[in-house]
């Protein structure tokens, strides 16, 4: 290796390392809300129901969802830099605004910026790592990043004994979690950087809006992708924005206990499988273009089973179960997530790659939306859990055939 492909490594992973706190902060907020539900709808009463609680929670995803493919035209026209280090910035300070709301409309508002601000960030971060990360190191780069994610989360778990600190509460965790995002922004706009052009192995053209949606929604590898990223993540947003209070409700523990049981979990063990996951399809990749594709459908088989566990539980009173579930799911999870915009950078343009995952982002997060706000409406109705996640297990075995369905043209001078 040469002294200039050294460097190009040491950049690359240093891009990487930079974003791991930005995706940690963006996900430890949404967990924080989720894990502290019963201390938030108690101070804040005008909360009022389950399906209110739901409906706030659907509100985020669907403007985070409306604006993802904002975001990410934004970071294909402009910069990815300045696209992540504005997201930072504002959502920080909204979360820290959070802390201080005094009745449900000023919360559902708060959330609503939330999804705004916080749509700019996840279409431009992966978009900046393809960048740099052109060739076999790709799916393990993503997975790093991921990573992140699943720490924010799991930290968000603890989030329900911080009910118990005198003089803190729900509202402390807020304040200081925005504080800390509002500073790491000052670093990290000196630090990152956009990738030079000679990285990318597309002409650097910057096609506008609709010579881009017409490229992107006349892909048909591209819609495969986009159904087969929403599926399953419909599954994923009532696991974590739920299960707290699921297994508080059922199992009649703790809401700190069930924060951390919901959260620590499966995202350790999704940090642990996107680890394994990458290095998994990157080698893979090696032997077939479709490596990728692979490894993120063995993902999706073990969410069936672990689905079904869940959502059983409960009647089988069975915590082992449930947890044994989680982790299982959690491992599926990990093979998934890292290689979606792995995926999409076989099949799409770098100049186009933040724009696809921002309605990738779209899709799925309006379907979240959605799932949430219909969860808590079959929660009021006493619809048992079983039939929910029976429901959300058959979707995902639909995915394994979307995802085998997509075929990465080798000649088609996408990078690998």
């Amino acid at each position: 290796m040469t002294d200039h492909q050294h460097s190009s490594s040491r950049t690359a992973w240093m891009i990487v390392a930079l974003l791991f706190p930005v995706a940690l902060l963006n996900y430890l907020d949404r967990q924080m809300i989720a894990s502290m539900k019963v201390s938030v709808m108690a101070d804040v009463t005008s909360i009022g129901s389950e399906a209110n609680w739901g409906y706030m929670l659907g509100q985020f995803k669907w403007v985070y969802a409306f604006f993802s493919p904002v975001g990410g035209y934004i970071a294909d026209r402009f910069s990815r830099k300045y696209t992540i280090f504005g997201s930072l910035l504002i959502w920080s300070v909204i979360t820290y605004l959070t802390g201080h709301v005094q009745d449900y409309h000023e919360l559902l508002w708060a959330r609503t910026a939330m999804g705004i601000s916080e749509a700019f960030y996840i279409p431009a971060a992966l978009a900046l790592i393809t960048d740099f990360h052109t060739g076999g190191t790709r799916s393990r780069a993503v997975g790093v990043h991921q990573s992140g994610i699943y720490c924010g989360v799991m930290l968000g778990g603890f989030a329900g004994y911080v009910n118990e600190w005198p003089d803190f509460g729900w509202r402390g965790a807020f304040d200081y979690t925005g504080l800390a995002g509002i500073l790491y922004a000052v670093p990290l706009l000196l630090l990152l950087k956009d990738a030079p052009r000679a990285l990318n192995s597309a002409p650097a053209s910057k096609p506008a809006v609709f010579t881009v949606a017409r490229e992107l929604f006349t892909n048909r590898a591209f819609l495969l992708l986009v159904l087969y990223f929403t599926l399953p993540a419909v599954a994923a947003w009532i696991v974590r924005d739920w299960m707290p209070a699921i297994l508080q409700k059922e199992f009649n523990i703790s809401q700190g206990k069930a924060g951390v049981s919901a959260a620590l979990y499966w995202q350790a063990a999704a940090l642990a499988s996107a680890m394994l996951g990458g290095w998994l399809a990157d080698r893979w990749m090696k032997r077939t273009q479709r490596g990728r594709i692979y490894v993120s459908a063995i993902g999706m088989v073990l969410f069936v089973p672990a689905l079904f566990g869940v959502g059983n539980a409960p009647a089988m009173h069975s915590f082992g179960l449930a947890i044994a579930s989680l982790i299982l799911f959690g491992i599926g999870w990990g093979f998934f997530d890292g290689n979606n915009m792995p995926i999409l950078s076989q099949i799409t343009r770098p100049e186009v790659r933040a724009t696809g995952y921002g309605i990738m982002n779209f899709v799925s997060m309006s379907s979240g939306g959605l799932a949430d706000w219909g969860f808590g409406v079959l929660n009021d109705r006493h619809v048992p859990l079983n039939v929910s996640f029976g429901i959300f297990a058959s979707l995902c075995l639909i995915s394994v055939a979307i995802v085998l369905m997509i075929r990465p043209k080798e000649s088609s001078g996408v990078g690998p």
